[in-house]
């Protein structure tokens, strides 16, 4: 990959890399950071990279940079509940995004990240499973899973209102 390829994937994937890691991190100073060592490793290791492959590599880099954040969170233990409670509901269109958003935080990490590459980014099994390190029948089945519970939290009419 040159320094020209390179700064395509800067403009082409830096916008999809980041929405995807902040729908699961929720944090906005977080998904900055993991973007940002995501690209910095792809410009590390550029001249072992195929250009062709730069966006799968990335969401790779990505995504495992992604649950090492998580985990050393999860070892510190910080919770941000108090953060979901001081929303403000404005309107249908934003009461109808903080559901689908609480639906996704029911989700495993795992769930989670699948749900958002297939439904959101429009991945394939087959990439989903190189990026997450998951074969595709394991692809296939935890996101039936995740689905399904998405399926289960949105139509209690409780969590709608």
């Amino acid at each position: 990959m040159t320094e020209k390829d390179y700064n395509e994937c800067v403009t082409q994937y830096a916008d999809n890399v980041y929405r995807f890691i902040l729908k699961n991190l929720r944090h906005e100073e977080d998904a900055k950071d993991v973007v940002q060592t995501a690209f910095e490793k792809l410009w590390i290791h550029r001249e072992e990279i195929d250009a062709a492959k730069s966006k799968s590599y990335l969401f790779t880099v990505a995504y495992h940079q992604m649950i090492d954040h998580i985990r050393k969170v999860k070892r510190v233990s910080l919770q941000e509940e108090f953060k979901e409670n001081a929303m403000v509901q404005q309107g249908t269109q934003n009461n109808l995004k903080k559901v689908l958003e609480q639906a996704l935080s029911k989700l495993s990490e795992t769930q989670r990240s699948l749900i958002l590459l297939k439904d959101y980014e429009g991945y394939s099994y087959e990439e989903i499973g190189k990026i997450t390190g998951l074969s595709d029948s394991q692809v296939k089945v935890y996101l039936h899973r995740a689905r399904v519970q998405m399926k289960e939290y949105l139509v209690k009419v409780e969590n709608l209102i």
